[in-house]
């Protein structure tokens, strides 16, 4: 042990003197070195477990309350300590439910439902009354991407150590667009200890396959890397419906002592998602027999791809304080072209296809976030705060063929779904316009401990940005303008005992009125819409760890909505609001031996409280109706039963109630609940092999509306997977 000391003494001096060499020499070859760490390391991870702290993964218990989190705030509290509502997606839960995708592990928590569509790249969310991306947002590893309409990376959870989920306004951490709630997606990391190496190959129904690698550990005293590698492919549940996606993340870290790590991460994406743009209705109503046709052209395409890099570095120089910078880089580049527009003529019984779309999305952003954390005593009292900034760049720019052009009219059931070169009056796809955004802003935080029960928490948040366009087609449509505004909250946790908490919380949130880099010179002389929220709940673990439970009442109210002149119809202006209020319930509980339970429910009222719409060219009130695409009613349930040694079997139920697809709400989109069925069998003590049966009743539902109301998208019906797992 004192020649190891030694040794280390020895390497940790040099590095500190060539520090700067060594770094710039580690992460030039990162991206191209991670992918033969697992196989080159493996010789030194004997000698590495030796002297470095072995990090060990263990099944979990139902709690997960007492477990801090990075969502919601940067004083690294735990739920029970945090004044708002925040949830965790375990690695277990996705791996015992089976969700490949991201978007249907986070419709499982509590009060969030989805409302993807190839427009928003299947992203999009629903969480307390508010949509889109404008005011729920996504985060991949604590970072946002700024002001586009989707988020096409992370999409699949191979590569996913959990998602913490956190349910209202949460602008004094992230900044604008967070009325509704914040995801923040967390990635696999490197830990120090032995190399351990993982694959999974799944085959199941419309002959779909995926197979994913994973491996990560220490190399040496110093280094540690972690990364993962996915890639699936389907036909699809409709026509001409195939897919096929690639996703790949790893991490190489360098400790440079106990106290201090640098680390550089990089991620990347490419999908060619399903080409289904939805089903029109026939007379108002939707046809069973049209559920799996698809009336995109032939040669349709969707394609995402998506790079993350970032350096980060935190030094935790004692136990009281940490610092912590992040740069970071983000491409994305997406492309559609597509039939997408269908509408059923009744006097010709055929559909009408338009919008013939070629979109090009060029979309970069570069940054650095850095925050530092204090511990101490404030008047005697003990006291966490936080300082820190963000600062970024974006730029982006949106090439396209205006939206206009037809293609041939075709039955509902027998059709040549024809090309898009067959497309007529399709203006040149060209560069239109170029976005550019720069923001910063700072943001400060504190938790005052007033007795051994009760804290206060306090935040505060500057944000500005100046968001620029330039038409490249008509320069007389450039604009330049400049957003600021000033998020706030307040709240209280009181500790009725250490496993049982209240809280209250108010806050103040703001959201643009438009994505930002999707600004135009008519509504970029609007301020931004701001909200509020008033929230109070409890939170509890008990029976010894077996359980939890939590309990949230809220109400939300967002001013300041684009509405229509009564006036003149044909413009908007800034008067409106939207409000919600609801309940939420959740319970984990492991009740009896082998048996666990979870589940969750939400109700809410959702209204436009001020809002009309042009409708025939006269503005139309809405006030009282529900928002599009808000479900009032969400439940969850996940149940499993290691029913004899090696045997788990589960399942689950979700329910989604009846949403509207239009602002006048004479168009439902129908309540549903899907079963889920699972069997896992635990083959030997490093490998497992499950079977799924997702939607086993083969319930035919609708998941949204597309852009036009009468354009619905069917969910998948049933779906046979089988999946063999094996650790190593």
């Amino acid at each position: 042990m004192a020649t190891t000391t030694t040794r280390q003494q020895r390497l940790l001096s040099a590095f500190q003197h060539q520090l700067s060499r060594s770094l710039r020499r580690t992460l030039a070859c990162a991206p191209y070195t991670l992918p033969l760490l697992c196989l080159g390391g493996a010789a030194h991870a004997q000698q590495a477990a030796a002297s470095l702290p072995e990090i060990s993964v263990s099944a979990q218990s139902p709690a997960q309350l007492q477990n801090a989190v990075s969502t919601g705030s940067n004083l690294n509290l735990t739920p029970l300590q945090t004044p708002a509502s925040v949830s965790v997606i375990t690695r277990q839960q996705l791996d015992e439910r089976g969700d490949a995708s991201i978007v249907d592990a986070i419709t499982r928590a509590p009060g969030y439902s989805s409302l993807g569509h190839p427009g928003n790249s299947g992203s999009s969310l629903s969480a307390r009354g508010f949509t889109d991306t404008t005011s729920v947002m996504r985060l991949y590893d604590g970072v946002r991407q700024y002001g586009g309409v989707g988020v096409s990376f992370p999409f699949d959870t191979w590569g996913v150590e959990r998602i913490e989920v956190l349910r209202g306004p949460a602008s004094v951490i992230y900044g604008d667009g967070a009325i509704g709630g914040v995801v923040n997606v967390v990635p696999k990391k490197p830990t120090r200890g032995k190399i351990e190496n993982e694959v999974e190959a799944t085959v199941g129904s419309h002959n779909t396959q995926r197979l994913g690698l994973g491996s990560g550990g220490a190399i040496n005293e110093m280094l540690s890397y972690r990364f993962d590698i996915s890639g699936d492919r389907s036909d699809g549940w409709v026509d001409r419906g195939n897919s096929n996606n690639l996703s790949f993340s790893g991490a190489l870290r360098l400790d440079v002592n106990p106290d201090l790590y640098v680390q550089f991460s990089y991620a990347q994406g490419h999908q060619r998602p399903m080409r289904y743009f939805g089903t029109p209705l026939v007379n108002g109503q939707p046809l069973e027999s049209m559920r799996e046709k698809n009336y995109d052209v032939a040669d349709g395409t969707i394609d995402y791809k998506d790079r993350w890099a970032q350096l980060e570095a935190q030094w935790t120089p004692n136990a009281d304080t940490t610092l912590r910078t992040r740069f970071y880089q983000i491409n994305s580049n997406r492309y559609w072209r597509n039939a997408e527009s269908y509408a059923y003529n009744a006097a010709t019984g055929l559909i009408n296809r338009g919008d013939a779309t070629e979109i090009r999305h060029d979309q970069s952003q570069t940054g650095n976030t850095t925050d530092a954390t204090f511990g101490g005593h404030l008047f005697g009292l003990k006291n966490q705060v936080s300082v820190g900034f963000d600062i970024n760049s974006s730029s982006f720019t949106h090439t396209n063929n205006t939206y206009t052009g037809s293609f041939s009219a075709v039955d509902p059931l027998n059709f040549d779904p024809g090309t898009y070169a067959s497309g007529t009056g399709i203006p040149a796809f060209i560069p239109r316009y170029r976005n550019q955004a720069s923001q910063y802003s700072v943001f400060s935080e504190d938790k005052l401990d007033l007795t051994d029960k009760l804290s206060v928490l306090a935040g505060l948040r500057y944000d500005h940005s100046q968001v620029s366009r330039s038409d490249l087609v008509n320069s007389a449509n450039n604009f330049s303008q400049n957003f600021s505004n000033i998020g706030w909250r307040l709240g209280s946790v009181y500790a009725l005992t250490p496993d049982l908490s209240l809280y209250g919380q108010y806050s103040k949130a703001a959201a643009p009125v438009s994505s930002m880099l999707f600004l135009t010179q008519s509504n970029s002389r609007f301020d931004l819409s701001t909200g509020r929220q008033i929230e109070v709940g409890v939170k509890q673990v008990f029976w010894d760890k077996r359980g939890e439970w939590t309990l949230a009442l809220y109400d939300i109210r967002k001013n300041n909505l684009l509405t229509r002149n009564p006036a003149v119809p044909t413009q908007s202006i800034q008067v409106g609001q939207q409000s919600s209020r609801g309940l939420e319930a959740s319970l984990s509980l492991a009740f009896a031996e082998h048996w666990k339970l979870d589940a969750n429910a939400t109700v809410l009222r959702a209204r436009f409280d001020d809002f009309a719409e042009a409708a025939g060219g006269v503005a139309v009130s809405r006030s009282g109706n529900v928002p599009t695409n808000v479900p009032e009613r969400l439940a969850n349930v996940w149940l499993s039963w290691d029913f004899i040694p090696a045997w788990t079997a589960s399942g689950g139920l979700q329910y989604v109630g009846r949403r509207y697809a239009d602002n006048a709400n004479t168009l439902k989109l129908p309540a549903y609940t899907t079963t889920d069925l699972a069997l896992r069998w635990q083959a030997t003590t490093a490998t497992t092999v499950t079977l799924r049966a997702n939607n086993v009743l083969d319930k035919h539902y609708f998941t949204t509306a597309y852009y036009t109301a009468t354009q619905w998208l069917y969910g998948p019906g049933r779906e046979v997977q089988l999946s063999v797992n094996h650790r190593f």
